[in-house]
């Protein structure tokens, strides 16, 4: 396989992962799968980021980021994007 080949691949992993994020988070329903909503919502957390704030938003978000992890992978309950809607009937 060519060199440029196994970066696009490792790109297009990257963004489905971070794309699953999204998901995991559960923004999709809550947000009505509205890509406008989404991108200006990653837009205020990339001007949060760039504040004079940026240095404490990151550590609360990532705080929290790490806590649910670690209680997903205790109880293996999953995220509100695993659930499916014909699950919940």
């Amino acid at each position: 396989m060519r060199t440029w080949q196994v970066e696009r691949r490792k790109r297009t992993r990257h963004l489905i992962e971070l794309g699953g994020l999204i998901a995991k988070a559960g923004i999709v329903e809550l947000t009505g799968d509205d890509r406008a909503t989404i991108y200006g919502a990653l837009l205020w957390m990339a001007d949060k980021l760039q504040s004079d704030q940026g240095e404490h938003a990151r550590e609360l978000w990532a705080a929290k980021g790490k806590q649910a992890f670690a209680v997903e992978r205790a109880t293996d309950a999953p995220t509100i994007s695993q659930e499916r809607p014909w699950d919940r009937a």
